[in-house]
């Protein structure tokens, strides 16, 4: 006989649910901020180009423009974040 099979319903789903381990769900909003290389560092797009660019310089755009590299103090943040 199976242990538990005579105790009551509730609290054999009580016991199963306590013995289940935790499930993880990446966080969906930085996978969709950030992308991982193929060599695994993780980059993201530069802040500040998305409206209001007529008051800004060109030579400001520009600087925007591109990906960098995370640094070094969030990856541990992002790597939780992303399930790494």
């Amino acid at each position: 006989m199976r242990q538990g099979a005579d105790w009551p319903p509730d609290v054999r789903g009580k016991i199963r649910k306590r013995l289940q381990v935790p499930k993880f769900k990446p966080h969906t909003g930085t996978g969709k901020r950030v992308k991982v290389t193929g060599k695994g560092k993780i980059v993201r797009e530069k802040a500040g180009k998305r409206h209001l660019l007529e008051g800004k310089s060109s030579h400001v755009t520009r600087r925007m423009t591109g990906t960098v590299v995370i640094a070094e103090a969030d990856l541990p943040r992002v790597k939780k974040l992303l399930g790494r």
